[in-house]
């Protein structure tokens, strides 16, 4: 058995994932750091840092609590966020795939927080069909529950790093479909509900570091959902990991433009978060050895952070001020950098916007 274990890893160490992971992942990690110190100790202008004390979602602000939406609530991050946010004041909304983990994460919430007000809905970001079931029991919900028809956060958190090939009903790259075309679809279909919100809203995109290892790329029908991927002989599971998360801050930051167009008051606001490196279950397709090398030698870099630890920057996304709209968020304390030049192309974001709405509506045709 242990044997078996040694062989996968080292034959995953000889393939082009590797290379990318530990070289290139790393390299983007540190630089986002470096971007930190140096505008720590040059006032670089590309650093800002907020205060989340001064926010608008504030359960002070109104009488009824304000209601944010968390994907990919039930483990890691996004579990951290939902306890942190309820800890806010808010009426949290988990959306996970698995019921089980939704009733334990329910429970445990409650066990730390009497006080906390928490609705669970089972939903799989990568169908199209269970994202906007989703929306339809979410308006349900809201209705009968003669709560405002309205949101004020969404948190699209959910994402995983898929070593293989496992179309989705829509013979999407179920990684490409989990981690950006649910992300926009479940956006697209909820901005209705933070349109309707009686105080500003926002929608918080969670990126990663790994966006910087994306140097050119094309966002044509065939790349954002992954086809072409599903093709090749060795499923390229970094490469379509960090196209995916480039294709969210392309996706944030154009939002964030088409929401300006319609809307110069910031009333639905947009903020990208990068985490950084976080110690939870994402790598678990990994071969064991390589995870244990990897959380190993983050841990060294002292890059490593908890779920908890990590969850501070979603925090910062979702309570900064309407004015951080179209920021991107890194390194905890309310601080934001610049992300990659090839994520911040507005024409690049317009060509992944009009793809991404042409799928989209072929999906609405599809399942009506």
């Amino acid at each position: 058995m242990e044997m078996e274990k040694l062989k996968e890893a080292l034959h995953f160490i000889c393939s082009s994932d590797f290379l990318r992971m530990a070289l290139f992942w790393n390299f983007a990690l540190i630089y986002s750091y470096f971007q930190l110190l140096k505008g720590r100790i040059f006032g670089s202008k590309s650093t800002t840092s907020f205060s989340s004390s001064s926010s608008n979602h504030s359960s002070n602000a109104s009488s009824h609590r304000p209601i944010c939406v968390i994907t990919g609530a039930t483990s890691g991050l996004g579990k951290a966020t939902a306890f942190a946010l309820s800890r806010k004041g808010f009426y949290v909304v988990l959306v996970g795939r698995s019921s089980h983990l939704l009733s334990k994460t329910l429970a445990e919430i409650k066990n730390h927080n009497e006080d906390a007000q928490l609705k669970a809905f089972e939903a799989d970001t990568s169908s199209f069909q269970s994202v906007s079931n989703f929306r339809n029991s979410l308006e349900k919900w809201l209705s009968e529950s003669e709560l405002h028809s309205s949101i004020q956060l969404l948190v699209n958190n959910a994402g995983i790093l898929a070593t293989s090939s496992r179309p989705t009903v829509e013979g999407f790259d179920r990684m490409m479909a989990t981690n950006y075309i649910g992300a926009f679809s479940l956006t697209k279909l909820l901005l209705p509900l933070l349109r309707n919100s009686t105080v500003p809203s926002r929608v918080v995109n969670v990126t990663s570091f790994t966006h910087r290892s994306v140097f050119s790329a094309r966002f044509d029908k065939d790349s954002v959902t992954g086809v072409y991927s599903s093709e090749s002989k060795q499923y390229p599971c970094a490469s379509i990991y960090q196209y995916s998360k480039l294709c969210v801050l392309l996706f944030s930051y154009e939002l964030h433009r088409q929401l300006r167009l319609t809307d110069g008051s910031h009333h639905v606001s947009v903020a990208a978060v990068d985490p950084g490196a976080v110690k939870t279950n994402i790598m678990h397709e990994l071969p064991s050895y390589i995870q244990v090398l990897a959380f190993c030698s983050l841990k060294v870099l002292r890059l490593m952070q908890s779920s908890e630890e990590a969850a501070e920057s979603v925090i910062d996304a979702a309570l900064a001020p309407p004015e951080v709209s179209g920021k991107y968020f890194f390194g905890g304390n309310g601080r934001t950098i610049e992300s990659s030049a090839v994520s911040r192309d507005p024409k690049l974001a317009k060509e992944l916007w009009d793809t991404s709405c042409l799928i989209f509506d072929e999906l609405q045709q599809t399942h009506t």
